[in-house]
């Protein structure tokens, strides 16, 4: 049987780096942070979510490895202790075996493996939901800032008016009308910014996550 270990060494490697990434850009990381807090805490939390759930689909595979070289080795012993959960089918009609021939048939086998494809692609349809999240909320940031944008820029528009003022006070109510269009760039740019670095990460841990799935 393969082990996920190595799987998961490079799960641990990639999230070292990319933290060590987020390490150097802390300053404009910040900045881009609070231009929308509430929906880039909600992106992060869901990219901490599925970061956890990433790993742990990898490391269900651990006990059913070891469950079964442990069959191989020393039999219905094994059965003692507790048994697997992706493989309770399997354990549950081997043990009730008797003798020291544990064959299964074609169908029955089949039938097995269908069943553990079934659970795996459980976890995987998961995974996916929680890349195509992070990618919806980024562009939900987008669209929302996007819209404040438009909305401040009309309305720096409209109060643009330079009869009977000084050229000197119209420049200085512009600059202050911008600021609200800018705030809204910064909070569609952001959104972006974390929802699609979210879902690269996302994305790289369900690579390996499926590569130790399809191995086991």
């Amino acid at each position: 049987m393969t082990k996920p270990q190595s799987y998961l060494v490079r799960m641990i490697i990639f999230l070292a780096a990319a933290c060590a990434s987020v390490f150097f850009l802390l300053g404009p990381l910040r900045d881009a942070f609070l231009a929308n807090t509430g929906l880039n805490s909600v992106i992060l939390g869901v990219l901490l979510i599925g970061i956890l759930h990433m790993f742990r689909l990898v490391l269900m595979l651990r006990p059913e490895v070891a469950w079964i070289e442990s069959f191989r080795r020393d039999g219905l012993s094994v059965f003692s202790g507790g048994g697997p959960q992706l493989l309770a089918s399997m354990a549950t009609m081997l043990g009730e075996r008797s003798g020291d021939q544990f064959s299964l048939s074609t169908m029955a086998m089949r039938s097995l493996l269908d069943g553990i494809a079934t659970r795996l692609d459980e976890g995987r349809e998961t995974a996916r939901y929680f890349i195509g999240l992070l990618v919806f909320l980024g562009l939900l940031g987008t669209f929302w800032g996007l819209l404040e944008t438009v909305r401040s820029i009309g309305d720096v528009i409209s109060g643009l008016a330079v009869e009977g003022d000084a050229m000197q006070d119209v420049f200085e109510r512009l600059k202050g009308g911008l600021q609200a269009p800018l705030a809204g760039m910064g909070t569609a740019f952001s959104s972006s910014l974390f929802g699609l670095a979210g879902s690269l990460v996302l994305g790289f841990l369900a690579l390996q996550a499926g590569q130790a799935q399809n191995r086991f």
